[in-house]
């Protein structure tokens, strides 16, 4: 697999304030695996998604965002995990999946910001 369309997606991820990566290079199946947080690097935070080096990103959102997405085909199913009620994947194989994978880092990490401001206003 060509390596730089995940380079691409990590550096316009890890571009975004706040989010830093862990990787694991023992993932399952062997597989190496690079996960993109929301937090503080020192606490930890949630994750993003996560990216396999075998090029499939894996997702946590709402059941009906989930199924939303996968219905419209902006992903597909955890193939691990088919039915799972939160997890949908992306393939990232080409620089033409860029920017799907990217919408969906996107989305999480906007859910995840939220999250994260409207737990410091209660806090506060």
């Amino acid at each position: 697999m060509n390596d730089e369309p995940l380079a691409r997606i990590e550096r316009e991820v890890l571009g975004w304030d706040g989010v830093f990566k862990k990787r694991d290079e023992y993932g399952p199946g062997g597989l190496g695996v690079t996960g993109y947080r929301y937090g503080d690097p020192k606490t930890g935070g949630p994750q993003i998604g996560h990216v396999h080096d075998d090029g499939h990103a894996d997702f946590r959102f709402p059941r009906e965002l989930r199924d939303e997405l996968i219905r419209t085909g902006r992903a597909i199913p955890h193939p691990a995990f088919p039915d799972s009620r939160t997890t949908a994947s992306y393939r990232i194989q080409t620089s033409e999946d860029v920017a799907g994978a990217l919408e969906l880092f996107r989305m999480n990490y906007e859910r995840r910001k939220e999250q994260a401001e409207r737990n410091f206003v209660r806090r506060g």
